[in-house]
Formats: structure tokens, sequence, C-alpha cells
């Protein structure tokens, strides 16, 4: 374990927040939010990706790095918050899913009751850990928790722990069920973050060719930015022990709709190409989804404010910027 850049700074006004995973995308913009309220942020993540420089980074291989070295760090910077940001979404692998998600979760309550930690911990889950809806029926924290695939499952399982030591007085715990996170860093293997490498790969001359899987289904998306103020206010509501709480946009969006937003935000001429097996992560035709969040409008005192546009235009002004960098960093590669 390392300490990258590390330099003493006075405790921040609401003490220290641990994010686990702060390199992450949802992480990065989490650690943001809760430097802003007022934390000391004591960032947690394998590699020492670019990180602010006010922030605190260590080294640590979470699923990995044993036990000892996680007490060790939690002993040592006594956080006030603890933020689960990390995890596997994308692999296709169910053992990498049960390593990141469930394995480090079991590993991460081990070490916050070996360090006798009584730190609020906001643990990371999905709206895929309730079983599909058919058309028009709003996910609920009372919904059926019945998953369809590998993550959702090993989300589950995670999920399912930190209330169990949450029950049993173990943990002072929160879960928040995100749905569609979208904004600055979307990974470039989701849906949407496809469709912006596809429009970066051609020149802005040319009409770009966009292929996707059949666009059927409707989806919840929700901000990145709102994602990270409905944990900072996590951190905050003592009412929000051992409770799950949904958070999303508490719309449905036609995934069309948001591609066909996300080319015109890009001012790129495209033509869009519906094929199946064409490479591009498919979305499930079947797959209705609305979330309710009137749960966390209650108990957090927190409501989505970011427009879909808000979110895309934040994706691909950042997508944008990184190919910037990367053609920058590559002698004669066409910009």
């Amino acid at each position: 374990m390392r300490d990258v850049g590390a330099r003493e700074l006075p405790g921040g006004a609401c003490g220290r927040a641990m994010v686990l995973g702060a390199t992450g995308f949802v992480g990065r913009h989490v650690g943001a939010a809760l430097e802003a309220a007022g934390h000391e942020v004591v960032a947690v993540a394998r590699s020492p990706l670019k990180t602010p420089a006010s922030w605190r980074f260590f080294a640590l291989d979470l699923v990995h790095g044993g036990l000892d070295a996680l007490t060790d760090l939690l002993v040592a910077q006594r956080p006030t918050v603890v933020v689960n940001a990390a995890g596997e979404v994308w692999s296709s692998s169910a053992d990498a899913m049960r390593l990141s998600n469930q394995l480090l979760v079991d590993r991460l309550l081990a070490a916050l009751a070996a360090a006798g930690s009584r730190a609020r911990l906001v643990h990371l889950g999905s709206v895929h850990e309730y079983a599909p809806q058919p058309s028009g029926v709003w996910l609920t924290e009372a919904s059926p928790t019945e998953p369809t695939t590998d993550y959702g499952r090993s989300k589950l399982v995670s999920t399912r722990a930190v209330l169990g030591a949450a029950r049993a007085g173990e943990a002072d715990a929160v879960v928040l069920r995100l749905s569609n996170v979208i904004g600055a860093g979307t990974p470039s293997a989701s849906l949407l973050g496809q469709v912006a490498g596809q429009l970066l790969a051609a020149s802005a001359e040319e009409v770009a060719q966009v292929r996707v899987s059949p666009l059927r289904s409707s989806r919840d998306f929700v901000d990145a930015k709102d994602v990270a103020r409905a944990v900072v206010a996590a951190t905050r509501a003592p009412e929000a022990a051992g409770r799950v709480l949904n958070i999303a946009s508490g719309t449905s969006q036609h995934v069309r709709d948001m591609v066909d937003l996300l080319i015109s935000v890009s001012g790129r001429r495209a033509r869009l190409v519906e094929r199946a097996g064409t490479g591009v992560r498919p979305v499930t035709d079947t797959h209705w989804m609305g979330v309710d969040v009137s749960a966390a409008r209650q108990v957090l005192g927190w409501t989505p404010l970011r427009t879909p546009r808000d979110m895309v235009r934040d994706l691909w002004g950042a997508a944008e910027r990184g190919a910037a960098v990367s053609a920058a960093a590559v002698p004669g590669r066409r910009g």
C-alpha cells in the first residue's frame, strides 16, 4: 500500500471521507462532491490515476490486497465516512464480479469491524438487483429482488451483507441503489460510451457510422452529479441508517432518444445503424425501467436536478477532451 502525493491537511469541517474506487467513473464524482461539502477526501484505488492534489491517495488492491492492509488504513485515517464506489460493472466474467462486488464488501465489513470504526458506510448498489418489471411498473425499494444477470446477483449479495451488518449493529450503513449513471467519464464499454467513441473515431468532416444493437428499451438514466449529491446527503441523514434507497432520475427514457440526443449534442453528422451483433453492448429489448425515488426525497431531502441534455453534454465534453489529449500524445495522429 502506498500513500501517493499525501500531505498533511487540517481535518475537513465534516471529517475525513474515504472513497473506495475513487479513480473510477462514479468515485471521481463522489469524491469531488464530498470535498465540496467540506470533507477531506482519502482516495483508495488500485492505481494512482490523476486525482486532485488536495486528495490523499492510497494505492491498494481491495480484492487481492488483503484484509490487514485495509484495516490498517482505516485505523490510521479514522474516516467519519466510507463510500464504497468500487466494483466490477462491465466484465463478462461472473467470477470477476463475484470477487469485485462480493468479496470486496465482505472484506470491507470485516475491516470496519476489526478497526472498531463507526464511520457512516454508504454502499453503492444497483437497481439491477431488482427483478425486471413489466412496462409501466415502477421499481420501488419494496420491489422483488430477483436479478437476472451475474452483475445484479453479485450486487445483491453485497447489499444483503451490508444490510445484515447494519441490522446486527456492526455497521452504520446505508445502501443507495443507482440506476444507469451518465456524465463526464461514462465508461467506453457502456452504450452511450461506445456511441461517443464511434462519433470521435470519424473525422469532423465524415459521416460517422454509429453501429448499435437494436434500440428498443427504455431505462432510467441519472446524472453522475445528482448521484454524488445523493451520497453526500446519505452521509448526513441519521434516519437513512440500515435503509435501501433508490437513486435515479425518476423518469423512463427511451435509449434511442438518448443516442439521438448524444449525436445532436456532438454536432457530428452520423448515420445510425441498428443491427444485432454489432459489438456494442446490447440493450435488453424487453426491458422497461422506471425507478421511483420518493423514498430518497423523503429520507435524504434529495431530488434529481439535472436533465438528460445535461448528462449527455457532460459525457460528450469529457469524451472530446480525452480524445484531444490522446491525439496530442501520438505524433501524426488524426484529430
